[in-house]
């Protein structure tokens, strides 16, 4: 962060200070929600409506507190505390929003997308650092409430931040982009996600349409040109740049001669004139669609495209994305157990069915989460997937999960179909039928625990969780 001083903070939000000394500068803002990650010199937004620990925050004395809360409720705080009380705390905050923002002229890009923004958040990140000083949201924590302490810490050293959006209902993306001011923007693809909260495929998509109006003036929108819901986004306002990235038509990125390889994908890029030859570590298309996104943005953002071709070669993928090891019986597991949604599955089933062509494949999937009223709908369309595929076994787990295997079986599917409310005896049925010919596929949930340690049994890395 960029040091502020209190006297300057207290001149900026006009407040006025209670108690405390003003000697000192913040190098930390956040808000007080967030109490678990406050360090001494920290800014903290504290809201009329919240219950204080007074006593755990002289912890970390000094620190500057900002609060719209009445005189007699602050004056409460130990000395060793700074109050700066504001009449307004929606418009200090803003205020101090706006300021900071205004103290930097890099380029900032915002993803969003059902899948993919993560990965492709991670490979702008690999690609410029060495080169450039950049500062990036950890791994998938993009809660809203994360967006003030990311914002600030940018300070004068950073030359480019890359900001992953979190969604859980409508106005999230608006509110993050009101933070960050994104001067690119990406939307990797639409999918079904988050039903519970935007309550409709309609309500979702306009959610992530969020981040065409949050892009900075004269800014640039990254779009994939293949993705039938982000076509369905009105783009007439929008007066920057649009640059489109596809492996199936012509774009400004367009990747051709897709193929397996060794630990990755091969393909052609094109671009304008240009066409190289680029290798991205991970299996799948969607892969290539997430490197596509990447080169895409680091080319505006002005890094040499060739650079970025060769440092995306060094890429190392994230654990738990479509990851292969070896498991139980001398088989092949992968470990998919990030992200669990139509989407992703989709992805991860034409994966298997490219490298696992002369294997017995085994598909084990948990339930899918957040999709509200429409939960029984979609799983039943994964079902229905399942049964087209080659696949030797199907086992879900998990309540949701199990109209997966109704469905499958209703539609035909050759494959033998094994139903689990939980982990507990899948285990024993897979000691029964894993051969060191066989192919694991394993998907579910980040929330679900159990999935993840079961996966994590299957490789060998845990013992007797299950």
């Amino acid at each position: 962060m960029i040091a502020l001083s209190v006297k300057d903070l207290q001149a900026l939000l006009a407040g006025q200070i209670l108690q405390g000394a003003t000697n000192f500068s913040v190098k930390q803002a956040l808000h007080y929600t967030q109490l678990d990650s406050i360090k001494r010199y920290a800014l903290i937004f504290l809201r009329k409506s919240e219950t204080v620990d007074w006593k755990r925050l002289a912890q970390h004395a000094p620190i500057l507190i900002v609060s719209d809360k009445a005189e007699e409720e602050l004056r409460k705080a130990p000395a060793s505390i700074t109050i700066l009380q504001v009449k307004n705390m929606h418009r200090a905050f803003w205020q101090f929003v706006d300021y900071y923002r205004a103290l930097f002229t890099i380029p900032v890009v915002a993803l969003t997308g059902t899948c993919g923004k993560t990965t492709t958040k991670e490979m702008l990140r690999h690609i410029l650092l060495g080169d450039w000083q950049v500062q990036a949201t950890v791994s998938s924590i993009n809660e809203p409430r994360q967006s003030l302490n990311y914002l600030t810490t940018v300070d004068k050293e950073t030359k480019a931040a890359i900001f992953e959006l979190g969604l859980g209902n409508l106005g999230n993306i608006k509110h993050q982009c009101l933070i960050y001011k994104p001067t690119i923007g990406i939307i990797t693809n639409i999918g079904v996600h988050h039903l519970d909260g935007c309550q409709s495929l309609e309500g979702y998509i306009q959610a992530k349409a969020e981040i065409v109006e949050g892009i900075a003036k004269n800014g640039t929108l990254i779009l994939n040109a293949d993705d039938v819901n982000s076509k369905k986004i009105s783009l007439t306002a929008f007066k920057g740049k649009i640059v489109t990235f596809s492996v199936k038509q012509n774009a400004n990125f367009k990747a051709s001669n897709i193929q397996y390889a060794a630990g990755g994908m091969r393909f052609t890029l094109i671009t304008g004139k240009e066409r190289h030859d680029c290798f991205v570590p991970g299996y799948g298309e969607h892969q290539v669609y997430n490197a596509l996104a990447a080169l895409a943005a680091t080319t505006e953002m002005g890094f040499p495209l060739r650079k970025a071709i060769s440092k995306l070669r060094t890429f190392k993928n994230m654990e738990r994305h479509l990851q292969f090891s070896k498991g139980i019986a001398g088989s092949t597991i992968i470990d998919d157990t990030w992200t669990n949604n139509p989407t992703s599955i989709e992805a991860a089933l034409k994966v298997l069915a490219a490298v696992g062509k002369n294997n017995k494949r085994i598909v084990i999937l948990g339930d899918i989460k957040r999709l509200g009223n429409y939960e029984r709908q979609y799983h039943r369309e994964i079902g229905s997937l399942i049964a087209k595929q080659s696949i030797d076994t199907l086992i879900t787990i998990g309540h949701r999960a199990k109209d997966i295997a109704l469905q499958a079986k209703a539609d035909g599917i050759s494959a033998e179909v094994h139903s689990f409310s939980d982990v507990k005896g899948v285990m024993a049925l897979l000691q029964r039928i894993v051969t060191k010919n066989s192919m694991i596929l394993i998907k579910g949930p980040m929330s679900s625990r159990s999935m993840i340690d079961f996966a994590s049994e299957l490789k060998g890395e845990k013992k007797g969780t299950v």
